[in-house]
């Protein structure tokens, strides 16, 4: 299977940040959207947004696993189109959301499709020679930084015409990547390196537990964890903070 390398890279760049994004987007206009739907004071409007993120957060660790595994069965082309095709429905829902709990149900499904950051990650491995594998590896964690700095600068500068406006945007520029995805991004699993669906791998749960296996990993991880929590108890309070 020969697969055209620097157009699927790019892609998946593309979609990596575009999952990022989506994170970001919503920080700055997150405190009007809130108290809009709400008519709560700042305060129990900081409360909805941190559960919003943790709503975000546990759909990523229960699918990121669950995708991957169906990447693995089908390939990832189809799991890679359909997230970023339930990613740009979700943000025109957000932008349309009449209520919270709609917000809320657009979180949900946003950190579902943003769990394809694993299928993502397994597309550059399955391209990537083992002299490029590093390089295309360090594209991701570019995305993740473009995605944070993007995002909130697209959230603060369409958000002075209304707080739903950035979804709006945010989901024409997630469906012209989705099309050109469709016409263009290659298959990178053969058909022959695909492997059955089990629920014990698609475990996120019996994926931690298999840390046990790798100390030195789990170590790492265990570090990173606590990164994380300070990185994005920041990121999400800092717009209650300065509003």
């Amino acid at each position: 299977m020969t697969i055209s390398k620097s157009p699927a890279i790019g892609f998946i760049f593309l979609t990596l940040v575009i999952d990022i994004t989506g994170l970001g987007i919503i920080i700055p206009v997150m405190p009007a959207l809130i108290q809009q739907l709400t008519g709560e004071t700042i305060g129990e409007a900081a409360k909805y947004a941190g559960w919003m993120l943790f709503a975000f957060a546990i759909m990523q660790f229960i699918f990121s696993p669950i995708l991957g595994n169906l990447s693995d069965r089908f390939g990832r082309r189809p799991v890679l189109l359909a997230a970023l095709f339930g990613f740009g429905l979700d943000y025109l829902l957000m932008a349309v959301a009449p209520t919270i709990g709609w917000l809320f149900a657009g979180r949900i499904i946003a950190g579902i499709c943003g769990a394809s950051i694993t299928t993502g990650m397994a597309y550059i491995a399955d391209i990537s020679t083992p002299e490029k594998r590093a390089a295309n590896f360090g594209m991701v964690g570019a995305a993740f930084g473009i995605g944070f700095i993007v995002g909130p600068v697209i959230g603060g500068l369409l958000g002075e015409y209304g707080p739903r406006v950035p979804f709006y945007a945010a989901a024409g520029i997630t469906l012209l990547n989705w099309l050109y995805g469709y016409f263009i991004l290659p298959e990178s699993l053969s058909a022959d390196k695909r492997r059955n669906f089990d629920w014990k791998r698609a475990n996120p749960f019996g994926s931690v537990k298999q840390l046990r296996r790798y100390p030195l990993l789990a170590g790492l991880i265990f570090s990173l964890f606590f990164v994380y929590i300070a990185s994005h108890a920041v990121q999400s309070t800092w717009s209650f903070f300065y509003y």
